[in-house]
C-alpha cells in the first residue's frame, strides 16, 4: 500500500511538472535562441559573418546576468539557418517548435519499443531540459532523435549505420567525441570510424559553400564565450568549478575524467552500450559548455538501465527541476550557486556514479527477450 501511494505521489509531481512545463513552454512572441538562429542564417544569406550579432540575436537580461547569445554551432549549421531565413520568424519558431515536439514523441517511442518503461516517459516528459528546448527554440530534440537511433543501430549490431547517426550528433555538436572516442578504445572500431568519417564529410561541407572563414569566425567567437560557463544551466565539471572560483580546477577535473574513462575503455574493453553510456556522460561532464537540454542525451542511459540505483533516481530527480526556479539562484552567495544552483551539473556527476558499479542492469534485447522452450521451438513459434 505505501508503494502504490508512493507511486501515486511520484506520478502526480510528475504530471504536475509536465503541465507547468507546457505552460511556460508554449510558443510566444520572444524568438529566444531562434531569433539567433535565423539572424546566423540571414548573415550568411548576406555575405555577413554569421557568428555576428544583429537585431534578431538573442540578449539574455536576467537579475545578475547579461549577455548576448549568438550562434555557438559549427558552420554545418549555417545552411539550416539559412532556410529558418526564407519563412516568417514567428511562423518559423512555431513550426520548428511543433517538429521538435514530433521528434521527442519519436524518441520516445522508440525508447519504449526497445526498453518498455511507460513510466519512464512521464519522467522523460518532465525533464526540465526538454521544456527549456522548447521555450529558446533550440535545435537539440532532433540530434537527441539522432544519437538514441545510433545507439539502438549499435545495439542492434548495425554498428555503421549507428556511427553515421552518431557523425552526425558530432557534426553539429563536436563535445559528443567522447562517445566515438570510448567505442574506439574499447574495440568497437566501425562505429567509431564510421562516425568519424561522417563528421568529417559534414563539417568539410561548408568550407565549399563558405570558405575557410567561417572556421575562423566560429572559432574567434567559441574562444570570446568562455564567461558563460558560470551560468547556472550549465551542467559540466567546468560550470560547477567556474561557480567554486576555479575555472583551472573545471579543466583539471575534466583531464582527469577523459582519462580514467580513456584508460578504462582500453584495460576493460566494455560492450558497445558501456561504453556509448559513459561516453555520453563523460561528454557532458568534460564539455566547457554542457547545457541542461545536453541531458536529453541521457535518455537511452536511463531508459536501458533497470533498476535505477540510487544516485541515477536521485539523478533523474534533480534533471526535472524547473529551469526557472534554478535562476532564481543566480544572485545567491557562491556557496547556494555551487550546491543547489548547480543541480543539473551534480545530476550528471550523479548519473556518472550510478553507472560505475555494476553494468549488468543494461537492458539490452539479449536479456528482455523471451526465450522460447523446447516445446514451442518445435510447435513453430
Amino acid at each position: 500500500m505505501a508503494s502504490i501511494r508512493w507511486r501515486l505521489v511520484v506520478g502526480a509531481a510528475l504530471l504536475a511538472l509536465i503541465a507547468n512545463g507546457l505552460l511556460n513552454a508554449l510558443p510566444s512572441p520572444w524568438l529566444m535562441d531562434f531569433g539567433s538562429f535565423v539572424a546566423s542564417g540571414r548573415a550568411a544569406s548576406d555575405g555577413l559573418n554569421p557568428y555576428g550579432i544583429y537585431p534578431l540575436t538573442f540578449h539574455v537580461v536576467l537579475s545578475g546576468f547579461e549577455s548576448w547569445n549568438p550562434n555557438l554551432n559549427p558552420p554545418v549549421s549555417i545552411p539550416v539557418f539559412e532556410l529558418f531565413n526564407r519563412l516568417d520568424p514567428h511562423e518559423g519558431f512555431r513550426l520548428w517548435w511543433v517538429s521538435s515536439v514530433f521528434a521527442y514523441g519519436l524518441t520516445l517511442w522508440l525508447l519504449v519499443r526497445r526498453y518498455g518503461g511507460k513510466v519512464t516517459v512521464l519522467w522523460a516528459l518532465a525533464l526540465a531540459g526538454f521544456w527549456d528546448t522548447l521555450v529558446l527554440g533550440q535545435i537539440y530534440v532532433p540530434l537527441v532523435l539522432a544519437a538514441v537511433g545510433g545507439w539502438l543501430l549499435i545495439e542492434d549490431d548495425r554498428p555503421v549505420l549507428g556511427g553515421l547517426l552518431i557523425g552526425v550528433v558530432i557534426a553539429v555538436k563536436p563535445n559528443f567525441l567522447v562517445w566515438p572516442g570510448l567505442l574506439f578504445l574499447a574495440g568497437h572500431l566501425r562505429p567509431a570510424l564510421a562516425a568519424g568519417a561522417a563528421a568529417a564529410v559534414l563539417s568539410v561541407l561548408p568550407l565549399l559553400r563558405y570558405g575557410t572563414e567561417i572556421y575562423t569566425q566560429w572559432l574567434a567567437l567559441i574562444a570570446s564565450d568562455a564567461d558563460r560557463a558560470v551560468f547556472l544551466t550549465n551542467a559540466s565539471l567546468s560550470g560547477l568549478a567556474q561557480r567554486l572560483g576555479s575555472a583551472d580546477l573545471g579543466k583539471a577535473l575534466s583531464l582527469v575524467l577523459l582519462g580514467l574513462l580513456a584508460l578504462w575503455a582500453w584495460r576493460r574493453r566494455p560492450s558497445a552500450l558501456r561504453a556509448s553510456a559513459l561516453g555520453l556522460v563523460g561528454a557532458l561532464l568534460a564539455s566547457p559548455l554542457a547545457w541542461v537540454h545536453y541531458t536529453l542525451f541521457l535518455l537511452p542511459v536511463f531508459f536501458s538501465v533497470r533498476p535505477w540505483s540510487w544516485p541515477l533516481r536521485l539523478s533523474a530527480a534533480l534533471l526535472t527541476v524547473p529551469v526557472p526556479m534554478v535562476l532564481t539562484f543566480l544572485n545567491a552567495p557562491w556557496w547556494l550557486q555551487a550546491s543547489v544552483g548547480s543541480v543539473y551539473g551534480w545530476a550528471v556527476v550523479l548519473c556518472l556514479i550510478g553507472l560505475l558499479p555494476d553494468y549488468s542492469r543494461f537492458s539490452t534485447k539479449a536479456q528482455t527477450a523471451p526465450v522460447a522452450s523446447p516445446a514451442s521451438t518445435s510447435a513453430g513459434v
